[in-house]
């Protein structure tokens, strides 16, 4: 057993598995990493208890986890956490009194996404496109994984406000006849089309089969994996024309995003889809349409943006939010 009675624990909770780490005070990095998977256990508190024996902690005092789904007011004493993708349900009085916590937080895994990026290495940040940009700006965290995920981060004197949205739901907005097209065939399907119908992983596959509909074509692909590995290795120009329409339309609502919260700062692309084709992506029409704002060109010409390859950015944030006074 560790010498350390009482430590800090951060936790990355997804459908399948729940990354979890100890923290130290004063420093954000994420130490005694491990994976564990959700379906082993029956809920929250015996995958708690499986890690703490496994890295040796006897007792824990401030926790914070990184959730994928809703999050619960931390002023409701009888606040529940209900994951989207997995079985696990736990309210927060319960965890706190069982392992007798000073303090537990709970937020979205996306603000844990942003609130992690500036603690991002450098070694982990691709540069896509624009300038140095403004420091002292807001910056954009948006990246296409199970969802789509929109956060923002506004800069205070000592830290950072992070921004909890749901932006991957507004409405997706057709530019030309093709994407009118396949607006419809989405309609048809869904009723209200938002652009996390197209960005997200599900996402790529609808807008394949999409284009194969417009093109009267067949679409024998049937997961985003093997669309993205088809189009990667030239095997299936369908899948090629998808893939490169996927970054298109990536790029033109990164930009949107980014005028609408004035992210000079700089926009970060996050989640595990687009570290697997980087250097397609970075020959694909996504830089083109970012900038492509009409008088607002010079502006997105100027704004950074890099696809963040760091692969426990969640942690880093949840390590973050433990410290930061703006996040309850």
């Amino acid at each position: 057993m560790t010498d350390q009675s009482m430590v800090e624990l951060v936790g990355d909770i997804g459908g399948t598995n729940a990354r979890f780490a100890l923290a130290r005070e004063g420093d954000v990095r994420p130490h005694a990493i491990e994976v564990l998977p959700c379906g082993e256990f029956d809920n929250l508190d015996g995958a708690i208890r499986a890690y703490m024996e496994r890295v040796g902690v006897e007792r824990i005092k401030d926790v914070c986890l990184a959730v994928a789904g809703p999050v619960p007011s931390p002023n409701d004493p009888n606040a529940q956490v209900r994951m989207t993708n997995n079985h696990w349900r736990f309210g927060l009085q319960a965890i706190r009194e069982q392992f007798g916590l000073r303090s537990f937080k709970v937020i979205n895994d996306f603000t844990a996404m942003a609130l992690g990026v500036p603690h991002v290495p450098q070694e982990h940040l691709i540069h896509v496109c624009g300038g140095p940009g403004d420091a002292s700006r807001a910056r954009l965290v948006i990246g296409p994984g199970t969802g789509l995920g929109v956060s923002g981060l506004v800069p205070l004197r000592d830290g950072w406000v992070p921004l909890m949205t749901e932006g991957g739901h507004v409405d997706f907005a057709p530019t030309d006849e093709v994407e009118i097209a396949i607006l419809q065939i989405l309609k048809a399907r869904f009723g209200r089309v938002s652009v996390e119908r197209i960005l997200c992983g599900q996402g790529l596959l609808n807008l394949y089969q999409a284009h194969a509909e417009i093109q009267g074509v067949a679409a024998p692909l049937d997961t985003p994996a093997k669309i993205t590995a088809a189009a990667v290795s030239d095997a299936d120009a369908l899948a090629r024309h998808a893939l490169r329409h996927f970054c298109e339309i990536l790029g033109r609502t990164a930009g949107n995003a980014a005028l609408t919260l004035g992210s000079v700062g700089g926009v970060y692309l996050c989640g595990g889809i687009l570290p697997r084709f980087i250097e397609f992506f970075l020959e694909s029409p996504f830089q083109a349409a970012f900038e492509d704002k009409g008088r607002m060109r010079p502006l997105m010409e100027r704004t950074p943006v890099h696809v963040v390859t760091e692969p426990y950015t969640g942690l880093l944030g949840a390590a973050e939010a433990l410290r930061n006074p703006e996040v309850s």
